[in-house]
């Protein structure tokens, strides 16, 4: 009998140590936020039981502060929805960071800030109307609309107009471009929303075009077609159009090794060199036409010499019919004769 009770003891003991005490004890107690459910442990940890055996740590102190949090809800108002309790969280009092930005403000388009501006105020129209031909509700707009175009089975040709115009093309052709147009101003609304570029109309007519915009005019109107302007036909004394733009040039994906080698070890000697790289042809340039000018106002001055001194414009040796005073051994004239007493600039 008495080994009966020691083992019905011994699984009571087995059983309580299975399951840990609802009561723990802090040194300082946790901030709880039951809102949010969250809870800050701001306790010591003791560094060496933490080496000793981590995971057990770890798993302790957890189950701890889970067991406050638990302790912390029930203590809160709760109500009974069918076979569930639940307990009613206030208002969380951490601010937590957010996954993503706030959105920004939607801003307004160009009508809703000119209406804003003229203090307009918008009335709300209902998605149903009378139709008085019908005698019925028919939707304002969209299928089966009142006063649709489907609906119009004839037209009166106003007096103005020529009789043999098709007013149902010309109906057609004006709800097009409406809907045309409030996509465009749509476009709009959202490349200035973004900061982008505003989508253009074309060329726009001027009322004192310039030859360039005569000259992109006609090269938007020509490559209008659907070959590009390739077939087009040209006008009488026409001149060929020329291609407006820069086009990318490119190397080839096959080149040669070696020049591609050279290359590079040009680019990183020109890099590397401590001396910058002269140009010699055009230096020599530079300093023989500074010395002919400084030779042609120590002779000529201002009266009209042989380099023909200075002209309205400040410069030396460019008068009209003369050689220009260069004396760099240039040829003038007709079949290279060098210029050198005659300066009248006609050719022997």
């Amino acid at each position: 009998m008495a080994n009966i009770v020691d083992s019905i003891l011994q699984a009571a003991v087995e059983k309580e140590a299975k399951f840990k005490p609802t009561e723990v004890e802090k040194e300082v107690d946790l901030e709880i936020d039951e809102g949010n459910l969250l809870g800050i442990d701001t306790n010591h940890i003791d560094l060496k039981v933490l080496k000793e055996n981590r995971e057990e740590f770890l798993k302790s102190l957890a189950r701890e502060n889970t067991q406050l949090l638990i302790n912390k809800i029930w203590q809160l108002p709760v109500e009974r929805v069918e076979d569930a309790v639940i307990a009613k969280l206030p208002a969380p009092t951490t601010r937590l960071p957010r996954e993503k930005p706030v959105p920004e403000k939607k801003k307004l388009t160009k009508w809703e800030q000119y209406s804003k501006e003229k203090g307009f105020v918008k009335r709300k129209k209902d998605r149903m109307m009378w139709d008085e031909e019908k005698k019925e509700w028919r939707p304002r707009w969209g299928y089966k609309r009142a006063g649709g175009l489907a609906e119009k089975w004839v037209l009166e040709v106003p007096e103005n107009a020529d009789p043999y115009e098709d007013q149902f093309g010309k109906l057609k052709k004006a709800s097009n471009e409406r809907v045309a147009k409030n996509e465009l101003q749509r476009l709009r609304n959202l490349a200035r929303n973004m900061k982008g570029k505003t989508p253009g109309v074309g060329i726009t007519p001027a009322p004192v075009p310039s030859k360039e915009h005569v000259t992109q005019s006609l090269h938007v109107a020509r490559t209008a077609d659907a070959s590009l302007g390739r077939f087009s036909k040209d006008l009488k004394n026409e001149k060929p159009m020329k291609d407006q733009g820069k086009k990318r040039k490119f190397e080839s994906n096959y080149a040669n090794v070696d020049s591609e080698k050279k290359r590079a070890l040009d680019i990183l000697g020109r890099i590397q060199g401590k001396k910058p790289v002269l140009d010699t042809r055009q230096a020599t340039h530079q300093e023989i036409n500074k010395q002919n000018q400084l030779r042609a106002m120590e002779k000529g001055g201002k009266g009209k010499g042989k380099f023909g001194g200075k002209d309205k414009k400040g410069n030396f040796g460019k008068k009209k019919g003369t050689g220009g005073g260069n004396l760099t051994g240039r040829t003038t004239g007709k079949k290279g004769v060098k210029n050198k007493k005659n300066t009248s600039g006609k050719g022997k």
